[in-house]
Formats: C-alpha cells, sequence, structure tokens
C-alpha cells in the first residue's frame, strides 16, 4: 500500500540534461534490476517514467515498499555543492504529478530523500513546500 512519495534529485550539476536512460544505467552499474525510481522530471517540466508504478522502487532504503520514487534532474551547483536547482518548469511539473499521485493515494505524504538518509537529496525543503 503506497502511503508516501520521496522525492529526489539525480546529484547532477545545474544545467545539465540527463535522461531516464543514463539513470537507469547508473542505477544498474550499481547492481539494480532497473531505475529506481518511478518517475523523472527533465529540465524542461517534462515528466518521464522510470520503474513501473506497480513495481517496488529502489530509490530510498527502508522506504520502498510503500513509496513512489520522483527524481529530478538538478540538484549540485556547478561546483558540485547542494543546491536547488529546479527550474520553474520542473517545479510546477513536480506540483502537478504530486497532486494527481494523492488524487490516486489520498493518505499519501510527501517527503525528501533526506528525511530518511544522511543527504542533502532533494535539495530543498519539501517540507516547506508541501
Amino acid at each position: 500500500m503506497i502511503d508516501k512519495t520521496i522525492l529526489h534529485c539525480s546529484a547532477t550539476k545545474e544545467g545539465q540534461h540527463f535522461t531516464v536512460e543514463d539513470i537507469d544505467r547508473w542505477h544498474r552499474a550499481r547492481g539494480f534490476a532497473k531505475i529506481g525510481y518511478h518517475f523523472v522530471v527533465y529540465l524542461d517540466g517534462s515528466v518521464h517514467k522510470g520503474r513501473d508504478i506497480s513495481e517496488i522502487g529502489a530509490h530510498c532504503l527502508g522506504q520502498n515498499t510503500n513509496s513512489i520514487g520522483i527524481c529530478y534532474i538538478g540538484g549540485l551547483d556547478q561546483n558540485g555543492k547542494p543546491k536547488d536547482t529546479r527550474t520553474p518548469e520542473q517545479k510546477a511539473a513536480i506540483i502537478k504529478l504530486v497532486d494527481e499521485l494523492k488524487k490516486r493515494y489520498p493518505t499519501m505524504t510527501i517527503h525528501g530523500h533526506n528525511e530518511f538518509a544522511a543527504k542533502a537529496c532533494p535539495c530543498f525543503d519539501v517540507q516547506e513546500e508541501f
């Protein structure tokens, strides 16, 4: 039963474009069966499917069985330091996607990866925004 959505960043530098295929390759190199996220939001705000929503994700240790993972491309400044690099299009797309998921899973809560792991990811305050 899905009871939460966890937001992530790809931990890539601001303005650099990456795709679902890139993340899938990175995750497979780490031993995953496939991309761990259910959705990836590109710089232009387009939303792309990763792992099917019916499949358990591989995006947050200890939380995968009951959560949906959303990743936006970015999260680091030009020096590789954590930064909220979301474009206006990404911000709007994430809000829309979360709203759609909340209709499907009305009791779902929204979290940042950093709430479950000692990481900066997703590099913005999810609780403040949602």
